[in-house]
């Protein structure tokens, strides 16, 4: 894929905070043996990943606004443009030195999600894609979604609500439904992974409720691009708003509404 210049600004962006994490991550790893909690290091790691995002962004579009995990909304003079970032998905794997986390970073444009990028920096894989030029990993490889049309063949993802998340009961009832048809089912930690390698084709499927607009937004270019389709739950276009997401091809998206609806 030839670049485009608002591409670049991306790419040197997530490259950036991805060497800040890097050298957190591998520093998290050692504080795994000792007795002293290693969360508050950790959210130190995400907010210097977030100001390198932010500085870096800021720089090469200054005019953009901002949706970020830690800051919140930043009004920009642009109001035609905002950037959607997650500086660290997958923080709880990102704290038990599991190396399944990313930076995630979409940008809006007259409220149309057009660019994504995610970069997982301990496996180097940068998922990218600009509305109408593909998805592509690392430059190099176009991604297509699998093309597997039969549900029970299909690996699917999902993310399973924890302490403290609501929605436990309705997940076990869309799981039951999914897992009696389906070749596997997998939890990854990271939402924003889970729709890289939806568009990968490494994943059938992926659903999930309960998550915020910063851990769907570049993921959604991604997979649309690499010819797959994002809804909500129900089919709509407001995945953003609701909190929940179903990626796939097009024959594996429409048997997933059926089970889901189901439940």
């Amino acid at each position: 894929m030839t670049a485009s210049a608002l591409m670049n600004v991306m790419v040197a962006a997530v490259r950036k905070a991805g060497r800040s994490l890097t050298r957190d991550f591998g520093e998290v790893e050692q504080l795994q043996v000792s007795v002293k909690s290693p969360a508050n290091f950790v959210t130190a790691a995400d907010l210097r990943a977030e100001e390198i995002l932010y500085r870096e962004l800021s720089k090469a579009r200054p005019d953009y606004g901002f949706l970020m995990e830690e800051r919140g909304t930043v009004e920009g003079r642009d109001k035609s443009h905002r950037w959607i970032v997650d500086p660290l998905d997958g923080t709880t794997n990102f704290l038990h030195g599991i190396p399944l986390f990313c930076i995630s970073v979409g940008l809006e444009r007259e409220g149309q999600l057009v660019a994504g990028i995610i970069y997982n920096p301990i496996s180097d894989e940068l998922f990218a894609a600009e509305k109408g030029r593909g998805a592509f990993l690392n430059d190099k490889r176009r991604l297509r979604v699998a093309a597997r049309k039969q549900i029970s063949e299909t690996v699917i993802t999902t993310g399973i609500p924890h302490r403290g998340r609501p929605g436990h009961a309705r997940f076990l009832k869309e799981a039951q439904a999914v897992m009696s048809e389906v070749a596997g089912i997998r939890r990854t930690g990271s939402a924003a992974l889970d729709l890289a390698w939806t568009a990968a084709g490494r994943f059938d499927a992926f659903w999930e409720q309960g998550i915020q607009a910063w851990d769907l937004a570049a993921g959604i270019v991604i997979v649309r691009e690499a010819g797959g389709i994002c809804s909500d739950l129900t089919g709509g276009d407001t995945m953003l708003e609701k909190g929940e997401v179903l990626a796939g091809n097009p024959a594996i998206h429409k048997g997933m509404l059926t089970l889901l609806g189901s439940a």
